[in-house]
């Protein structure tokens, strides 16, 4: 191997390894801030008759879907909501009983937003995962997890 391609070898490990290393700060942050909420939101999956509804939008919205296969392939009955879908009609396949987890970094979302208030007439019970403990989607949650990390 040449010296350009051990540079650029290298130069691939170190970005690597610095990408491992900000993924495991950002765990080990969230490990830090596990607390009653935590406890709370376990509380309500374990005690919900219904379904699991996961909803996001972009990024959030990918993270939601994951959890929801991961869910379903342990037996829990849940699945994906997108939020505008939600709003124009797929609202009709969740009930009372069933427990929204929603996702959203800043909490401001405007779909999640929207169709919080409709989760509320509904008599849902909602799981916030948002990495702003202020924002909107946390004031209408039952439980709200902060998921914040800085990189």
């Amino acid at each position: 191997m040449g010296p350009e391609k051990r540079d650029r070898s290298a130069a691939l490990i170190r970005r690597a390894s610095r990408v491992l290393s900000i993924e495991a700060e950002g765990i080990t942050g969230l490990r830090d801030r596990i607390d009653e909420s935590f406890s709370r939101a376990i509380d309500i999956l374990l005690q919900t008759p219904g379904k699991l509804v996961l909803t996001g939008v972009g990024k959030s919205g990918l993270i939601g879907r994951k959890i929801a296969a991961t869910f379903a392939s342990t037996g829990t009955l849940a699945f994906f909501l997108h939020p505008a879908e939600g709003m124009h009609g797929d609202i009709g396949m969740v009930r009372k009983g069933d427990v929204v987890i929603a996702l959203s970094n800043s909490g401001e979302t405007e779909e999640i937003v929207r169709i919080l208030p409709i989760f509320k007439r509904l008599g849902l019970s909602l799981i916030a995962l948002t990495g702003n403990p202020d924002s909107t989607l946390a004031r209408h949650a039952d439980v709200s997890l902060d998921t914040g990390v800085g990189e």
